[in-house]
């Protein structure tokens, strides 16, 4: 039900947008979060926000360069990528949850229902 989209080529120093389409389903009561998966490495948790917490959460190696959105009126989630580098390099993924999800689990692409297909992004030096 989800799909990421907007990953491609860009330099070091560049600036991407990804989308993540969530199909009519709105998730505003719930959780969202967008990972990634860099090649031989786990996947690691990039950002996160949650329904009525009015916080959003960043990984340290993003925080500042990163950030998080959401349209409820097109159901649409974003993740703005500034300042980019070479190990952000990865395939991103975009996750949602009906429900919220507490704050320690929501770093855990596992603790969402809903996990689409990612786009990569390649970061070059």
């Amino acid at each position: 039900q989800l799909q990421a989209s907007g990953g491609g080529l860009v330099q070091a120093g560049g600036s991407l947008r990804l989308s993540c389409a969530t199909s009519g389903r709105s998730f505003s009561r719930g959780s969202m979060g967008w990972f990634r998966q860099a090649p031989g490495k786990e996947r690691e948790f990039v950002a996160g926000i949650r329904y009525g917490d009015g916080n959003t959460y960043y990984a340290g190696s993003v925080k500042g360069r990163f950030t998080f959105s959401r349209d409820s009126a097109k159901n649409m989630l974003y993740l703005q990528m500034n300042s980019l580098k070479p190990e952000d390099t990865a395939i991103y993924y975009c996750a949602a949850h009906d429900n919220r999800i507490i704050t320690s689990a929501i770093r855990d692409m596992t603790s969402y229902a809903y996990r689409g297909q990612g786009t990569l992004v390649t970061v070059s030096s």
